[in-house]
């Protein structure tokens, strides 16, 4: 598994220091896709960064099945993150990138690799700086689901890829942890895309870890109500109200605690899927 102890990483110095992670424990257990979501700044990308050893913290440590992975190339090996730079020369065409990464991971699957290509249609004799941004993506993508590490960290792997690429990703991914289950992190913005694919949600605010559960005990643990505010608000009344949205006369309100067996009248209670949650969860 990959624990996360105290970790702290602060940019800059004096008062105008920046707190990107502050005091952040967790782990992502073996086998397991996990959600990774906050807001713009929230300390994701940092998290990711030093847990691979890109950045060091201030504070704090990263395991990967109990060793560091600070300098430690064996622990490293192991995971394999994809970020928003590919690490390979611009000039280098994709075959040879594709071919140079076995060189790296020796569980790399080159066959598998091959078929990625087929699937979504990847010149493989472009050179990395000819691709778009939506064929980088899958070009980095293609090399993640590759690499044969035990623990694959994807960082906004979705960015430029159209509606048709992002749902044969998404499928990719679960028949890949079908067939090899690793331990995934996949750190997005696309909440409710990403909802069907997560076992856990890890939920990053302003560097401190807000919440981390099984996506359907976070799911079952809230609900909404709607009608008219006066009857809302009565009903609100006792309860952990995290949100409210309001037009007219009419309001809905987002609870968290559990739904009522028995619906109001001149009430509506539904349930509050993931992005609606995240939204009132992590703001102000």
């Amino acid at each position: 598994m990959i624990e996360i102890k105290n970790l702290t990483k602060r940019y800059g110095r004096g008062d105008g220091a920046t707190t990107a992670l502050d005091n952040v424990s967790l782990t992502f257990e073996d086998n397991k896709i996990y959600g990774l979501l906050g807001r713009n700044g929230a300390g994701k990308t940092t998290l990711l960064n030093v847990i691979t050893g890109r950045i060091f913290a201030d504070g704090g440590a990263a395991l990967a099945d109990g060793a560091s992975t600070r300098e430690n190339d064996t622990a490293l090996g192991s995971i394999y993150l994809m970020s928003e730079k590919s690490g390979y020369p611009d000039n280098m065409r994709v075959r040879e990138g594709l071919r140079w990464t076995a060189t790296f991971y020796p569980e790399y699957d080159a066959a598998f690799a091959d078929s990625l290509c087929r699937r979504f249609e990847l010149d493989t004799k472009k050179r990395v700086k000819s691709l778009s941004t939506g064929y980088a993506s899958i070009f980095k993508l293609i090399v993640a689901l590759s690499s044969g590490a035990k623990h694959v960290l994807l960082d906004e792997p979705v960015l430029g890829l159209d509606a048709n690429h992002r749902d044969l990703f998404y499928r990719v991914l679960l028949e890949r942890y079908a067939e090899k289950p690793s331990t995934v992190v996949v750190s997005t913005h696309l909440v409710e895309e990403v909802s069907a694919v997560i076992e856990d949600v890890v939920i990053i605010k302003r560097g401190k870890l807000l919440l981390e559960q099984s996506r359907d005990e976070l799911l079952a643990s809230g609900y909404t109500v709607a009608g008219f505010a006066d009857r809302v608000n009565a009903f609100a009344q006792g309860r952990r109200v995290i949100g409210e949205d309001a037009l007219g006369g009419l309001k809905t309100a987002y609870i968290m605690g559990a739904r009522p067996e028995v619906t109001p009248d001149g009430l509506e209670l539904s349930r509050i899927d993931l992005q609606k949650l995240f939204v009132q969860l992590t703001n102000d």
